[in-house]
């Protein structure tokens, strides 16, 4: 692939291959000309450049072989061309089968749906489904957009922005022999800018492009801020604030604004988890001024105050810490009390665990701070964000560990969210949240997403499971709602280890039933929820913009672009641009 970039020393154009040499280069043909075989879903790995594409695995070509055998016989008796076949959803229910018959069956998919568009639809997450999305994110508007955290999900199609996988710097493959797959394909392309996760396509990627019923708004406690030329943990709640990337005060007033012009109840929002005696009155504010519909900390964050002293930085914590979290736990549970009519999940406590590879310790994800935590406040719910689990975005080595036989308690040892399910197990008020967790592995490592589901329900049940998305980091969340709709734990797994079927009913309970119960949600009809009105952004007064620290807001065309685009009624081509590897 030829790409030209402007040589820094100002002087000339110069080619440039990305990080490939000139031998590597000879090994390697451009995939937009030379891929044999455009399914919808890549069978060989797709380099952008940056790395060495590793050869077509034998289990690819056999996804490849049987996917063209499906297509040979659909087209044949529909009548119509072969590509035209791959470019539409008979073509990825091709791709679906064939996968489920080379990797093992994870993908529900049924023949007939090479045939029937409407099979396929009625496939599909249905129109009647509730859904709760209990981690949404997005960024007040002084702050870029997250980056890296796209790009994870977006593909080696964010170049040059981020030159590689920011969460697999070893290059190591996943189950598809990719370094840096698609998460979400409606990525592929578009720019990582400063405004994707701000709330104008926030707005639009959640209530106008997917199934979301209800959404809970999230935030991050600051764990260090820059005051002065210096970055360090910041003394109190209020320096806090300069390092968040969304405050309370704008968390609940997106809350505001979202069910203001929906008429309905859309959005709940998470109030800042700052524990410690120091942060008690913070604590107290927030309950007064936004009441918050629950609460949202991180264990690995510089969010405790634990004295009252103003030159004392704030530290980690841990949630069975009697000094330091029991007093914000207790104020809490007392608040809870007086507004539980209007906030009914007031006393949900939710607590990033997880995604920090590091020392076995609470404070850094671990869960051994759960159970007593728990037991001494059996009002409180406490709801574990990502499950615990403790690689960061890209799982190679936990498919090692489930490869190698590494078991803990009869079934294979995923750290540390099989240990996390074990030893909550038998306390009714824990638990686990799926955010992030789901995303980064029903398509790269379908495998462990089979056993991180089948974990959670054998241990802790369905009724204790609940789905969140992390978008707008990943895109829309309707891609994930699909995979978890269509997914299901293989028959030969749950048989060997005891995993519980994935029913229809179990997916309606993780992807909104549970959270409902969670914060006391009574009406269950989708119908009875009015839809965010399109013109949202025109409703938006001056001091939300101002509040939300927004100068002039850019108008947003994308929807009447996917508009047009729809009208037209083009088929997706299925070009993958890159490296694909020709020898060895």
């Amino acid at each position: 692939m030829r790409i030209d970039k402007w040589n820094e020393s100002g002087r000339e154009w110069e080619e440039d291959h990305g990080l490939l040499d000139a031998e590597q280069v000879a090994k390697c043909s451009r995939a937009d000309v030379a891929e044999p075989f455009r399914s919808p879903i890549p069978t060989r790995m797709i380099s952008n450049g940056e790395y060495m594409p590793v050869a077509q695995t034998d289990k690819q070509k056999r996804v490849e072989t049987r996917i063209d055998e499906l297509t040979a016989d659909a087209s044949k008796k529909l009548g119509v061309d072969r590509r035209h076949f791959l470019r539409s959803s008979g073509g990825m229910a091709a791709a679906m089968l064939a996968m489920n018959e080379v990797f093992g069956r994870f993908f529900d998919v049924s023949l007939v749906e090479l045939f029937e568009p409407a099979a396929y639809g009625a496939a599909s997450a249905p129109r009647d489904l509730f859904v709760f999305d209990d981690q949404l994110h997005f960024v007040r508007g002084s702050r870029p957009s997250p980056a890296g955290l796209r790009a994870i999900a977006q593909g080696p199609s964010s170049a040059p922005t981020v030159k590689s996988n920011p969460y697999n710097p070893q290059g190591r493959v996943d189950e598809r022999g990719e370094t840096w797959g698609v998460w979400n394909p409606a990525l592929v392309g578009l720019p990582i800018d400063a405004g994707y996760a701000h709330i104008t396509q926030f707005i639009k990627d959640v209530y106008l492009d997917s199934q979301v019923t209800i959404g809970l708004l999230s935030n991050v406690t600051a764990s260090g801020v820059q005051i002065e030329g210096e970055r360090r943990a910041p003394k109190n709640a209020q320096e806090a604030q300069l390092g968040e990337v969304l405050t309370a005060a704008q968390t609940a007033a997106a809350r505001n604004f979202v069910n203001e012009i929906s008429g309905s109840t859309r959005m709940l929002c998470h109030g800042l988890l700052y524990v410690g005696k120091g942060n008690l009155r913070w604590i107290q504010e927030q309950a007064e001024k936004h009441e918050p519909d629950s609460w949202k900390g991180y264990n690995i964050s510089n969010a405790a105050k634990v004295d009252d002293d103003p030159n004392s930085l704030m530290l980690r914590w841990r949630h069975d810490d009697e000094e330091v979290a029991y007093p914000t736990f207790e104020l809490i549970q007392k608040h809870y009390e007086r507004i539980k009519d209007r906030r009914p999940g007031f006393n949900n406590i939710c607590v990033h665990k997880g995604l920090a590879p590091g020392p076995r310790d609470p404070r850094t994800g671990h869960p051994g701070d759960l159970p007593k935590a728990a037991r001494d406040w059996p009002k409180l719910n406490f709801i574990s964000y990502h499950a615990c689990i403790q690689p960061s975005f890209f799982f190679a080595e936990t498919l090692d560990d489930i490869k190698a036989g590494k078991m803990r308690g009869g079934v294979p040892d995923i750290a540390w969210t099989t240990e996390y399910a074990q030893l909550v197990q038998d306390l009714p008020n824990c638990y686990a949240e799926i955010g992030t967790t789901w995303a980064s592995c029903i398509v790269t490592f379908p495998t462990v997403a089979a056993h991180v589901l089948g974990q959670l329900m054998k241990f802790m049940g369905e009724d204790r499971i609940v789905f969140g998305s992390d978008s707008v980091w990943y895109g829309s969340p309707q891609w994930q709602i699909e995979a978890l709709w269509r997914f299901q734990i293989p028959q030969e797994l749950r048989k060997k280890y005891g995993y519980p079927e994935l029913t229809e009913r179990a997916k309606r309970k993780i992807l909104g039933l549970n959270s409902a119960k969670l914060y006391g949600i009574k009406a269950l009809d989708t119908g009875k929820y009015k839809p965010v009105p399109k013109d949202y952004e025109s409703r938006m007064t001056p001091e939300l913009k101002t509040l939300l620290e927004f100068g002039q807001l850019k108008a947003d065309n994308m929807s009447r672009m996917k508009e047009t685009y729809a009208s037209l009624a083009i088929d997706p081509d299925h070009i993958r641009y890159g490296w694909i590897r020709e020898t060895v």
